[in-house]
């Protein structure tokens, strides 16, 4: 299916117009699928902005799965597993490493890397994402391996049923010592976040309880779990306390002694898919967190 842009606007009011019948969320996964073409680009943001006569094209599925980028070929697998069966694959995201491409289509990413490795073994193998991390944050992140995993996956992940533990080091000391950050949040249209009243339609609550673990004159290790999971919540929060995240120049940081962000996924807690038993998994700490 084809549509001309008349005016300007955002893609995704644009694909409310196209399908009419369809809810926000099919047409989220159609843009996550890689199924919407913007003047023969594959685009995944639904608040991408559109002007006057461009070209927006809908995909069938079986086509957008042709069109997904293949993992870069690079003679070797760097991804750092933490857990796998015929479920689950759960790695290690470095920091600076994107979980899944971007408009830009990036082809060397947590996701391809994956896809590469489960490939090893079985060409036709393919890893389904789940959730994702900031660019800048390292730590834990979970693939499925069928459609039904990733399904039951994120509906715990919506249901809040997944407890999600982060540390952070952070530049003074959170007061008081431990506590619960509860926000609203929002992002703008070109991914910015920023706070806003809780009555602001666009607002999305946001819920970080955090504790001070450890600490010295200039920083502490602070350990955070959220039960949303909004963009820089975390970061946000840390930054609400006057404690912003090291490395956080965005959220108010002046040192970055380790030229990252110090925020790591830590461990994530949820039922396995396949036989509802809880299951934990930790990612240790990256060696620049025991050197704050």
């Amino acid at each position: 299916m084809k549509h001309k842009q008349n005016g300007s606007g955002d893609l995704l009011t644009t694909l409310r117009a196209m399908f009419p019948t369809s809810s926000t969320s099919t047409l989220r996964k159609m843009l996550t699928q890689g199924r919407i073409l913007l003047n023969g680009d594959v685009i995944h943001r639904a608040k991408h902005d559109l002007t006057d006569g461009d070209l927006i094209e809908v995909l069938e599925r079986q086509r957008a799965e042709e069109r997904t980028p293949p993992p870069a070929p690079n003679g070797s697998v760097e991804i750092d597993v933490l857990f796998e069966d015929e479920t689950l694959l759960v790695v290690n995201k470095p920091s600076q490493l994107l979980t899944v491409a971007t408009d830009r289509l990036e082809g060397d990413t947590l996701h391809s890397r994956c896809v590469e490795h489960v490939r090893l073994s079985n060409p036709k193998s393919w890893c389904f994402i789940v959730h994702r991390l900031d660019k800048e944050t390292s730590g834990i992140v979970v693939f499925a391996k069928n459609k039904q995993a990733k399904h039951d996956l994120q509906q715990q992940f919506h249901d809040r049923e997944v407890h999600r533990t982060y540390r952070t080091v952070v530049e003074g000391n959170p007061t008081p010592s431990s506590g619960t950050v509860r926000s609203w949040l929002m992002e703008d249209k070109h991914l910015n976040v920023k706070a806003v009243n809780k009555s602001h339609p666009k607002g999305k609550e946001a819920i970080s309880h955090y504790s001070v673990i450890a600490s010295n004159s200039d920083t502490a290790h602070v350990e955070v779990s959220i039960e949303t999971g909004r963009r820089h919540q975390i970061r946000m929060a840390m930054q609400r306390l006057g404690a912003p995240v090291v490395g956080d120049e965005r959220h108010g940081s002046t040192t970055n002694p380790h030229q990252r962000i110090m925020l790591h996924a830590y461990a994530l807690e949820f039922l396995h898919p396949e036989n509802d038993d809880p299951v934990r998994f930790e990612a240790p700490l990256p060696a620049s967190f025991n050197r704050t």
